[in-house]
């Protein structure tokens, strides 16, 4: 909720009709959740400074909420979005205004269904322009086009989920990937469900490309042609050129590409990043990149991407990733930390009588699987309600382990419950997160709500405190929202607690979030008026 001083600032108001609508893909034909009726569905436009004003109407079945991914929110938590986590649900037949400034951010970001697996279908661009007068710290492209990934699901993706749940397994994988809700002429009855963009020889083009896939990483090329990286997760990068890109599901990433290649008609591909043997949708989606003039007869050109399972690639494409670091954006690191977290990523299986194998799949922070609750903690957190959470979650693993050795099926006996971790205001946070061999070790994209962070180090293997610090970047590392753990392996991340409120951090692959792969962060308010959680609005819904 904007304060006086802002109320100057231009307000962009948009009306989001939750709806059903009878979609076809694959050749079967489904009612699925959208936006305005709109798969993907509107995107939202601002410059930086303006405020933003979504009233969301719910005319569906499900309960539902949505998060303005990658927007800090600065005091107002109110409009965030995760369903219990800082509101209670918008009930079928109610409105909710989610009312926000877009201050000291620019470039492109994304919001979805924060619930159950509605984003599957809920979602859509976000794209912030520079203030007016301020240009982008690259050359200004000709045009821009938004390129969505997604993943489709012939059957109701709520039903999978449920069937998952009740065996205690993982659900159905999905049956397609898609690039603006189509999945490309490699699929059936897709000849009118290929998304193609023009254009024009010599001239040059920005992508703001946004994994919206619910459980893939992936990655995205374009047949004859490479792209300049510009900017990830809304955040100017250091320019470089690369023939495939990875983003996890959460992730966004801007492109140039100069269309310097034969006028013809190339694939643009996505297909998922899997480096252990899981069973993944590793089906690729095309879409079009078209030079103006070329008749639709002619055949695409095939784009070639990574092999599925190519780590080396992953890795070495996220050692580019630098901060600019410039006079006009600088990165500004915290060198002190106050204080040191480390997370274990665990997957293991509790007991469960009426699941296949009489053990359900869960996932854990510090061996802790969080129980959502079933009210908001930020309203609980803000009105004092006794009883809703704990603020116990441990800074470590209460038992250390070799946690990227021989895989280990014994499980720690999970803890579950609604713990959060208490930070002080304004203090500087370092959070390695460590991935485990926990059943399996996997990659893991962990997205915190309310604060970009600085991504400072990481590495294969256990993280160790005594020599792994020696060599973190704490001059230009990667800025962002989102970050991907490596597969065995740990990222360490860097934040100033400068946003007070109650802050949701999880994997986003919601498959892990679902097993319990989630905690949150309750940041205490400051001493000043102006570093304390702005009261609730008025309409917020009820649980």
């Amino acid at each position: 909720m904007p304060s006086p001083s802002e109320a100057h600032a231009i307000i962009k108001k948009y009306k989001f009709d939750i709806q059903m609508k009878n979609v076809s893909r694959l050749c079967h034909a489904k009612p699925i959740v959208t936006v305005n009726g709109r798969y993907p569905g509107p995107t939202v436009y601002a410059r930086e400074g303006d405020r933003v004003q979504v009233t969301v109407t719910n005319h569906v079945q499900y309960n539902l909420s949505i998060h303005w991914h990658g927007l800090k929110q600065h005091r107002n938590g109110w409009a965030d979005g995760p369903a219990y986590i800082t509101q209670c649900p918008i009930q079928t037949g109610n409105s909710y205004t989610y009312d926000f400034n877009v201050t000291g951010q620019r470039g492109t970001l994304w919001w979805h269904a924060h619930i159950l697996w509605l984003r599957a279908t809920v979602h859509g661009a976000i794209v912030i322009m520079p203030k007016f007068g301020t240009p982008f710290p690259f050359p200004q492209p000709a045009r821009e086009f938004e390129i969505l990934l997604g993943e489709w699901w012939n059957n109701d993706v709520e039903e999978i989920e449920k069937q998952g749940s009740q065996r205690g397994l993982a659900p159905n994988i999905s049956d397609a990937h898609t690039i603006n809700g189509k999945p490309g002429p490699l699929f059936p009855c897709s000849e009118k469900h290929t998304y193609a963009m023009e254009v024009e020889q010599g001239k040059s083009y920005l992508l703001r490309i946004i994994n919206a896939a619910l459980n893939d990483e992936l990655f995205f090329a374009i047949a004859g042609h490479n792209m300049t990286v510009v900017e990830v997760d809304a955040v100017y990068t250091k320019p470089f050129t690369t023939n495939s890109i990875i983003l996890g599901p959460g992730q966004t990433t801007n492109v140039l590409v100069h269309a310097n290649n034969a006028p013809s008609r190339y694939f643009m591909a996505a297909r998922t990043f899997e480096d252990v043997p899981l069973s993944v949708d590793n089906k690729t989606a095309t879409a079009i990149f078209q030079y103006k003039g070329v008749p639709n007869t002619v055949i695409p050109s095939l784009a070639k991407l990574p092999a599925i399972n190519d780590s080396a690639f992953v890795l070495s494409y996220n050692k580019k990733l630098r901060s600019l670091n410039s006079d006009q954006y600088p990165a500004n690191v915290p060198l002190k930390v106050d204080r040191n977290l480390l997370y274990t990523i665990g997957l293991g299986m509790n007991p469960c009588p009426t699941c296949v194998n009489g053990t359900r799949l869960v996932a854990s922070l510090n061996n802790v699987s969080f129980v959502m609750p079933q009210t908001a903690l930020l309203q609980a957190h803000y009105f004092n309600l006794k009883g809703v959470f704990r603020t116990d979650f441990p800074d470590r693993p209460s038992t250390p382990f070799n946690y990227t050795g021989a895989p280990l099926t014994a499980n720690l006996a999970t803890l579950k419950g609604t713990r959060l971790s208490k930070i002080a205001f304004n203090s500087t946070v370092e959070l390695v997160l460590q991935d485990t061999n926990l059943l399996t070790v996997e990659s893991h994209p962990f997205h915190l709500h309310g604060y970009n962070f600085f991504v400072v180090g990481t590495g294969v293997g256990n993280f160790n405190a005594s020599k792994d610090p020696a060599n973190y970047n704490l001059v230009d590392p990667i800025e962002r929202n989102t970050v991907g753990v490596p597969t065995g392996g740990w990222v360490a991340i860097r934040f100033w607690a400068d946003n007070p409120g109650v802050w949701f951090m999880h994997c986003h692959l919601e498959l892990h979030t679902g097993w319990g792969l989630k905690m949150a962060f309750v940041v205490e308010d400051g001493p000043e008026k102006h570093q304390s959680v702005l009261p609730p609005p008025k309409d917020l819904p009820k649980c």
